[in-house]
């Protein structure tokens, strides 16, 4: 019986990505990075973006910090959002597209303000992590304010089963605390907070509670 390779396939160009060669579409138009003096930037949102850039030696590692800033002012990551940040960063729209696309935190649509993502990876969901999902979406209903969907491992298994509200980290999290979270965003008071993990002196040495 002749030997089986085990060696990746490759095209008959030598390549194991197919038209690498490909002649480049020249009629095609240049991505354009938007100019600053049609593009409206809020200050604050120049502000948070400049501020991020100045903290790496190469600016583009600072694309994740700044999408999330325009996410937190927009709601979502909108064409404008995106176009303000390129403008900031002198990027194309395409290239932070392409970041905004590949990670699940970024919003792509329109989305209810208040963001719960309850993790329903391993440790989480052997711990009734599916349960605490479903009750929290029971809670919130069809309130258009909440975005509630399921999130894969948010590195918080201590806690587990846990959520990220809002950004915030709460857990460990029950049947009955779905009805609170819910009833706490709607009337804009701190979530479950003998449940957020900076309340903890081991997160946080500056933690608000010390001896929590």
């Amino acid at each position: 019986m002749a030997e089986q390779s085990s060696a990746v396939a490759r095209y008959g160009h030598g390549s194991r990505i197919p038209g690498w060669d490909d002649a480049v579409d020249l009629s095609k138009d240049p991505a354009v990075i938007p100019d600053p003096a049609t593009t409206p930037v809020p200050a604050e949102l120049r502000t948070q973006i400049e501020a991020a850039m100045a903290k790496y030696p190469n600016f583009r590692s600072a694309a994740i910090p700044a999408l999330h800033a325009a996410q937190d002012l927009h709601g979502w990551c909108s064409p404008e959002a995106i176009e303000q940040v390129a403008c900031v960063m002198r990027l194309t729209p395409g290239y932070l597209t392409a970041v905004a696309t590949f990670y699940d935190m970024f919003e792509m649509k329109p989305v209810g303000r208040h963001r719960v993502y309850v993790c329903t990876n391993i440790s989480c969901s052997l711990r009734g992590a599916d349960s605490v999902l479903a009750a929290v979406q029971d809670a919130a209903g069809d309130d258009a304010d909440f975005n509630v969907r399921p999130f894969e491992c948010l590195g918080a298994c201590d806690i587990a089963p846990m959520a990220s509200v809002n950004g915030e980290f709460v857990g460990p999290l029950d049947l009955a605390d779905a009805e609170q979270l819910v009833a706490d965003l709607r009337e804009g008071r701190e979530v479950l907070p003998a449940k957020q993990l900076s309340r903890r002196a081991c997160a946080d040495p500056g933690a608000k509670d010390a001896d929590a």
